[in-house]
């Protein structure tokens, strides 16, 4: 392997790994704090990838078009979304047992998925990125880099700044935190609980959209997408510890470290290294690599 060949391995893994942290935070806030396991976050992932193709129109006839006013839009209404499901369905599970929040969450995977293929129907579309961000960056005589894929770094630690920000520096994030470990004494001392969980979950399927809607131009947009993403979305969460933001964002790039190269070093294997990680790392650390 080559000096180019590694540097461009290198990108790739960063820039899937930060990919995967901003999927997986979301679930991190909704998991961790909540408690709720939520099998529907892979959903609210395909979702966004599905607004970035369908809402791309609608904006440019009425908006004039844009990229950031495309994901403006979709990240208003993902913020909504977020925000009547947590009222309709989520807030009666806190209480019950993992096994309900299984169920219900299942079936809304369900729903979500009859409703995409109502909506949208069962193609694979492709959605361009925009034209500023189209071009690629020489690296060495014969290979570039894609400009859009750096961009997508971007995006992503931008938003692990803006979290760490919120959490550790903020008296929202001081609530969040307090509400995640006593639930009761947090209401006890006059904080509307049920309004605060709203705002995390609304803030977790928020950032699924984002993930999905920056994602699509890379992945194309396709039926059953969310589905791949929930299960290593998962594994990013035990890897970094529960509710950790830190302990996911290094726990998705380990994961891109590994399923980059062994793809590249080992490809028979490469579908079972990142699940020999986790277990490496769980025999090590039961609790994951940070605590909440």
């Amino acid at each position: 392997m080559d000096l180019a060949t590694f540097l461009v391995q290198c990108l790739n893994a960063l820039q899937y790994g930060l990919l995967l942290f901003l999927v997986a935070s979301g679930l991190t806030l909704i998991f961790g704090i909540m408690g709720v396991i939520n099998l529907a976050h892979g959903s609210f992932y395909m979702i966004g990838a599905y607004m970035a193709y369908a809402l791309a129109p609608a904006v440019a006839a009425t908006l004039g078009g844009g990229f950031f006013s495309t994901l403006a839009v979709g990240l208003v209404l993902a913020v909504l979304l977020g925000y009547v499901l947590e009222w309709a369905f989520f807030s009666f599970l806190y209480e019950r047992e993992h096994l309900q929040q299984v169920l219900m969450t299942y079936g809304l995977i369900l729903v979500f998925e009859e409703l995409r293929s109502i909506l949208v129907g069962d193609d694979v579309h492709s959605v361009a990125p925009p034209e500023w961000l189209s071009g690629s960056i020489a690296l060495g005589e014969l290979m570039s880099y894609p400009v859009y894929r750096l961009f997508i770094s971007a995006v992503c630690l931008l938003l692990a700044l803006g979290m760490y920000v919120v959490f550790a520096k903020t008296r929202l994030g001081m609530m969040i935190r307090a509400g995640a470990s006593n639930r009761e004494m947090v209401q006890s001392l006059g904080v509307d609980i049920k309004f605060l969980y709203r705002v995390v979950f609304a803030a977790g399927v928020a950032i699924a959209v984002l993930a999905g809607m920056v994602a699509a131009p890379v992945s194309s947009v396709y039926p059953g997408m969310g589905n791949q993403v929930l299960i290593i979305c998962f594994v990013v969460v035990v890897i970094g510890g529960i509710g950790s933001i830190r302990g996911a964002l290094l726990a998705a790039l380990l994961i891109g470290l590994v399923d980059t190269f062994g793809k590249v070093v080992f490809p028979q294997a490469a579908g079972v290294l990142v699940y020999v990680l986790m277990a490496l790392i769980l025999l090590w650390k039961p609790d994951g690599l940070f605590k909440a």
